[in-house]
């Protein structure tokens, strides 16, 4: 049995079906959801961070993710949490901590990430251009 997540249709019938508009089975657009999942400054910052680890303390995200306050972050993890992007492990030991790391579900966003980073290092000299 394979974890490869299921295909609804290949790129070629995705192009051939774009200007139609593609719709879920009721109607939904299929990549709404996801878009309001990661809405915001720090979310899709934080997703990214959590796939570099497998888990992670809050304090390892503040530390790599400069100019986060601790409330944002705060929000930022219960929403991805809420979403069920992310989980959250509590640990009541001395002193007690809390690890996080991607659901199933957000590990299916992997793929997703892949394509984001192809991307940007094609359009590398143009995204970071500076301007004279």
């Amino acid at each position: 049995m394979t974890n490869e997540p299921k295909s609804y249709m290949t790129y070629e019938e995705y192009l051939a079906n774009i200007r139609q508009g593609i719709v879920t089975k009721d109607g939904h657009c299929p990549v709404t959801p996801l878009l309001l999942m990661l809405q915001g400054r720090w979310k899709s910052q934080l997703m990214y961070e959590l796939c570099i680890y497998d888990t992670v303390r809050f304090g390892q995200l503040k530390k790599d993710l400069p100019g986060i306050t601790n409330t944002m972050l705060t929000k930022a993890l219960r929403e991805l949490e809420e979403d069920g992007l992310i989980s959250r492990e509590q640990f009541n030991e001395i002193p007690p901590h809390v690890e996080y790391s991607l659901t199933q579900m957000g590990r299916d966003l992997l793929p997703v990430f892949y394509a984001i980073m192809n991307w940007g290092f094609q359009y590398e000299d143009r995204l970071y251009a500076r301007p004279d």
